[in-house]
């Protein structure tokens, strides 16, 4: 009986979630809305127009730093591990090489996003 209330409960509650996101967003997009954004470029101009690699710069950046946080998740487990010290010290080497590059970026001016 438990699981048949805990279902139906979360039937219910997911339908009236629906329900109200289908009605309660505004429904007149003006212009803005419904382009899409492609850089800060107009889509429907030209394709020819130079483009700034920072864009580029900043996004591997993101990368790298989002596949840090991936890498360094399982750390925690590390301690059970039977030489945790072994594992920590692999990962402080790792937040090292990516602290000297950010570095490294940072006194080439790489970072600048306006000269």
């Amino acid at each position: 009986m438990n699981l048949l209330a805990m279902i139906t409960v979360t039937l219910v509650l997911s339908v009236i979630l629906i329900t109200v996101s289908f009605w309660l967003p505004l429904m007149n997009p003006d212009q803005e809305k419904l382009s899409p954004y492609e850089c800060g470029f107009d889509p429907l101009g030209s394709a020819r127009l130079p483009f700034s690699l920072r864009f580029f710069l900043i996004a591997i950046l993101f990368l790298l730093f989002d596949l840090e946080i991936a890498l360094l998740l399982p750390l925690p487990w590390g301690n059970q591990l039977p030489t945790p010290t072994l594992t920590h010290f692999w990962a402080t080497l790792v937040l090292v090489i990516l602290a000297l590059g950010l570095v490294y970026e940072w006194m080439q001016g790489g970072l600048e996003w306006a000269e």
